[in-house]
């Protein structure tokens, strides 16, 4: 397995493993290490003064590290996809009208769902 391909996949095992906190700590270096790369190539350029201010690092900060975000949170979070929802019509393969029938179920009403199983299966 190449070294790209293991850094950008997702660990499927729950928890910070060994494997998932190695991943983390070379993603960390990388992206600081292309950060500070990236910073002292712009610094050599005409715009360095203005890198030097508060705004101009806003601005660096917002054009590399929120494109990066995702590279870097790679394993921190799991994917809606992969949880898993099996309260979900469509995670069934239901067709569209029983997704259709579920989504408007509680449609314009204001209360809630019933919080005790519905008919008969509460409280009288």
């Amino acid at each position: 397995m190449n070294f790209w391909r293991w850094l950008t996949t997702p660990d499927s095992s729950p928890g910070f493993t060994g494997g998932k906190l190695l991943k983390l700590a070379v993603r960390v270096t990388l992206f600081a290490t292309f950060a500070t790369l990236v910073s002292s190539l712009l610094s050599l350029t005409p715009l360095g003064p203005y890198l030097n201010t508060w705004w101009g690092s806003l601005l660096f900060i917002l054009v590399l590290y929120v494109p990066l975000a995702r590279f870097m949170m790679v394993d921190s979070f799991v994917p809606r996809r992969a949880a898993g929802r099996s309260a979900d019509p469509r995670a069934a393969g239901a067709s569209s009208a029983q997704r259709r029938k579920e989504r408007n179920r509680y449609a314009g009403v204001k209360k809630g769902p019933p919080k005790y199983g519905g008919r008969g299966g509460g409280r009288r």
